[in-house]
This record gives C-alpha cells, sequence and structure tokens, in this order.
C-alpha cells in the first residue's frame, strides 16, 4: 500500500503531500458572531460593547460572513483544476478565526499521513495582518502538533498581488465594467480601487526587514496604475483613478492609511465626476468587507452624493484566479525540490516576492512571536 508521501514524490506538486488554504474565518449563524470577533480580537481589550456594534453588521446579513461559502466554491474550483491537470493531492482548509481552525485541520492531515504541505492563504499583499500574522498561526498550529509528537512541515506560496492570475483578472474585471459604460466624457468617470485600510506603522514596516517599507501600499499603488494604464489603453480612454482604504478598526488616537472611499466619494462628486468604478483589488471575494463597506455602506453614500456606483467583482473563482493559485502551488514546488531560482510571470514589474520571507519581514508590532515560511 501506497503512503500519501509515495504517491506524492510522482506529482508535479512534490515535496508536498497537500496544498492548504488558509483563510480569515466568519461566523456561520447569529450564535457565532460575538464568539467570532473575541477570536480576533483577543488580547486587544476590547469590550463587549464595542464589539457589539461590529456583530451588527453580520447580523444585518442573517449572522453569517460570506467568507466561509467563499471558501468552500473556491476549493471547489481548485479541486477541478487540480483533477483537470491530473494532480491527486489532496485540499485542505484551515482558518485563523473560526472553524475549521487550521490547528486541527493539521492535526487531522498529520494523522491522515501527510507530513508537508505547501499554503496558499487568501491575501495577495505583503504587511503583518495580510501574511506575517498568518505565518505565525501557522507556527503556532505547528508548535502545538509536535507538543503531541505530530511532526509536520509547512511551506507558503509568495505574495501574489501581481502574479498574473490574480493582477490580470482584476484588469480584466476593470475593463469590462468600464465598456459597459459606454461613451461617457473621461472627466465624469474615476476608476477608485479598494482594499483594508492598515495601521501606518504596520504599512512603514511591511515588506523585508532589509528593504524600504510600505510594501503594502506600494503594492496596491503598482497595481492600480498598471490597471489603469491597461484600461487606457485598450479602451482608448484618458481615465484617472485613486486608491482608498475601507474597513478602518483601531483606536481614533492611532493613525491609519487614508483616505476613506466614502470621504473620497464625496470629493469626487463635488469635483464633478459622476460615475465611480469602484474595484476592489485588496480582497479577492465578497467577504464582510466587500459586502457591507462597499455593497452597503459606500453605495449609501455614493447615492446620497448623487454619483453612480459600479462595483467591479472580486476575483472570486475566477478560472483564471484558480489556474493561477495551482500555478503558485507548483512553483513553490519546483522551489522546495531545489530550484532556488525557479520564479513564474509577475505583471506588473519584474520582481515575484520571495516565497520564504525574509528576516524582519513585516514584523509583528507588539510582541515577538514565531512565524514560519521565513528566515527569521
Amino acid at each position: 500500500m501506497t503512503s500519501p508521501a509515495d504517491e506524492t514524490s510522482t506529482s508535479p506538486l512534490a515535496p508536498y503531500d497537500a496544498i492548504l488554504l488558509m483563510s480569515f474565518g466568519g461566523p456561520e449563524g447569529p450564535d457565532d458572531v460575538m464568539p467570532f470577533l473575541r477570536n480576533v480580537t483577543a488580547g486587544r481589550g476590547i469590550p463587549d460593547e464595542r464589539l457589539a456594534a461590529v456583530a451588527e453588521h453580520y447580523h444585518s446579513f442573517g449572522g453569517k460572513s460570506p467568507i466561509n461559502d467563499q471558501n468552500r466554491a473556491l476549493l471547489g474550483a481548485l479541486r477541478s483544476e487540480l483533477d483537470r491537470r491530473g494532480i491527486s493531492a489532496p485540499l485542505l482548509w484551515g482558518n485563523r478565526n473560526f472553524d475549521p481552525f487550521v490547528t486541527e485541520t493539521l492535526r487531522e492531515a498529520h494523522d491522515a499521513g501527510m507530513r508537508r504541505v505547501v499554503t496558499i492563504v487568501t491575501s495577495a499583499y505583503s504587511s503583518y495582518s495580510s501574511c506575517r500574522q498568518y505565518r505565525e498561526d501557522l507556527a503556532a498550529a505547528a508548535l502545538t502538533l509536535a507538543d503531541e509528537g505530530r511532526m509536520i512541515e509547512i511551506d507558503k506560496v509568495r505574495p501574489y498581488f501581481n502574479h498574473p492570475g490574480f493582477s490580470h483578472v482584476n484588469s480584466r474585471q476593470v475593463t469590462e465594467a468600464v465598456r459597459a459604460l459606454g461613451e461617457r466624457p473621461d472627466a465624469e468617470v474615476r476608476l477608485v480601487f479598494v482594499t483594508h485600510s492598515i495601521s501606518e506603522g504596520m504599512d512603514a514596516t511591511s515588506g523585508p526587514g532589509d528593504g524600504e517599507g510600505n510594501a503594502y501600499r506600494r503594492q496596491h499603488l503598482e497595481l492600480a496604475a498598471a490597471i489603469t494604464e491597461e484600461v487606457n489603453a485598450t479602451l482608448s480612454r484618458r481615465l484617472e483613478h485613486e486608491l482608498v482604504y475601507c474597513s478602518r478598526s483601531g483606536p481614533t488616537t492611532q493613525p491609519w492609511l487614508e483616505p476613506d472611499i466614502n470621504d473620497t466619494l464625496r470629493a469626487l462628486a463635488a469635483d464633478g465626476v459622476k460615475t465611480v468604478v469602484v474595484a476592489p483589488i485588496g480582497f479577492i471575494s465578497d467577504h464582510m468587507e466587500v459586502r457591507f463597506d462597499l455593497d452597503t455602506e459606500a453605495a449609501q453614500n455614493a447615492a446620497a452624493a448623487g454619483l453612480e456606483m459600479v462595483r467591479v467583482p472580486t476575483v472570486g473563482t475566477d478560472p483564471e484566479f484558480v489556474s493561477g493559485l495551482v500555478d503558485l502551488a507548483l512553483e513553490r514546488a519546483a522551489q522546495a525540490r531545489g530550484g532556488a531560482a525557479v520564479a513564474g510571470p509577475t505583471w506588473p514589474g519584474n520582481e515575484a516576492f520571495p516565497s520564504v520571507c525574509r528576516p524582519g519581514c513585516c514584523p509583528n508590532l507588539k510582541a515577538a512571536k514565531p512565524a514560519l515560511c521565513g528566515s527569521d
């Protein structure tokens, strides 16, 4: 009888036994909302009264976050793409903040005979909250399992904001949204690219510790500019664009990345813009930050300002995106087999961020914690 390792040795995914999809997690029903929010904010001393205000966002959608169903859909699409390529490796799913928790997922994987997995996180960019925090949770899971006598090795794919499977899909979808507008004057249309705000301190230290910092903001700016250039070249337009932020949290005394999308919408309306094409390039699926912060709150503010708001889809389960994720896993597998210089395509730019994070990359500014998939 063959083991998972034996089967994997002949697979293009070798030396990995499985692919782990790791996500943020979210409540599945009203009774899950407060426990979920307590998990997310653990150690930050946020009272339940403040969490209750955030809980109302979830309760307005029946107490269920859309993210888990979106992850299930992505897992199904990944399974189909792997099967199409003849890759039989198992797909795993583990969350940081709610069931299925990543520790339990990896425990079950180990008990099924898996010893090395490659991880795809549901975030494309570099920062503490979008990369290293996932790596910290992987380290905590691995340490817990090691204490139980379960040893498992975990790697991850590189930040993929400029992998064509992600960036080309975003560019295509923005182009299609603008094309559907017809011949409206360029001065009356604005491209508005949106991502999750983070603290200025977190942004300043994002990226490799020996680099220039601000990788989170720079990555978004680079992609937004490239997409705008592509839209204008394809459609013979001269549209301008903005990078804005949503979902700010934390104390009001702490500076976070701005401008907020709602402030920008009001300012654009005052400047004579009539239509905003809102592209949530900071997200891979329509989870709560998209469904509430954009589709509900921003849409209401746009309407109040007299703006037509066209919301571009997230990449979701677009076949090109799904295929790109599989390519990223295979790229990482080739590196793990000894091809350290192996790097797949990039757009924009010609530099792929490393799969193994460099020393000091995206540090935890509050407390030093072990993190896997890095060289520190």
